[in-house]
């Protein structure tokens, strides 16, 4: 499980770099499908992964703003701050927990803590790919959706 949860932030890392070269207002432009826009897409990918994790492990979510966070840097630097939290619980994950069954406030279902994570990591992985044909169409090559030749399994 820590493998893809390294892609994944390998790859947003890699994001954020490359969104340091579009225009601010081509990250804010509202677009057709996925969470609105790139920079929102950002954010709303980080924000999931950590209520998501937080809720696993019974603490409260945290509620931001996106308002508050209106750049690269900032929701990189949001991202980065919530990671080590996050990392810290998927490095001690054991196939014990996988079928714990937890509930979360903002959704009335009861789900395993193992379904949760897989849904946390296709998230991501699935905003990644909307992001790609959003730059393409901006002219910029997107980021290798690639885990092989990453390193991440030494």
């Amino acid at each position: 499980m820590i493998h893809l949860f390294q892609y994944n932030w390998m790859v947003r890392d890699e994001w954020f770099e490359l969104c340091k070269r579009i225009p601010g207002e081509e990250l804010l432009r509202r677009r057709i499908g996925g969470a609105g826009s790139i920079l929102y897409t950002l954010f709303h990918i980080a924000d999931v992964e950590y209520s998501w994790v937080r809720g696993i492990q019974g603490k409260p979510d945290v509620q931001v703003s996106f308002e508050d966070y209106k750049s690269i840097p900032q929701v990189r630097e949001l991202s980065d701050s919530w990671k080590a939290e996050t990392a810290s619980f998927v490095q001690t994950w054991t196939e014990k927990l996988e079928q714990e069954l937890v509930s979360v406030p903002w959704s009335d279902g009861r789900y395993s803590k193992g379904e949760i994570l897989r849904h946390v990591i296709a998230h991501e992985i699935h905003h990644m790919g909307q992001l790609s044909v959003w730059v393409r169409e901006l002219g910029f090559q997107p980021v290798s959706a690639n885990f092989i030749g990453r390193g991440l399994q030494r």
